[in-house]
């Protein structure tokens, strides 16, 4: 139960890191108010571009804030259902 607990807080910790505002970049969540959206760090991470390589292109990046958009995307994932439709004839 305490660990539940610690790791439900550090998930919570991580996701704080993650902005939504109208305002910056159409409105895409952004890592901490930044102009680098997590649609962005994402994309180079499938790519195949290293943790090493985006803090160092990016220098105001933290390895936390790669921490927090892997979170925010598992969330993102983990909250998707397919649901089966009948056909209509």
């Amino acid at each position: 139960m305490y660990s539940e607990v610690i790791h439900r807080l550090e998930r919570e910790a991580l996701l704080h890191r993650i902005v939504v505002n109208p305002r910056v970049l159409a409105g895409k969540p952004t890592i901490r108010g930044l102009r680098i959206s997590v649609e962005q760090i994402l994309a180079a991470l499938a790519a195949g571009v290293p943790v090493a390589d985006l803090l160092q292109d990016y220098p105001e990046l933290e390895a936390t804030d790669i921490q927090a958009v892997l979170t925010y995307a598992f969330e993102r994932v983990s909250e998707e259902r397919v649901y089966a439709l009948a056909a209509v004839a």
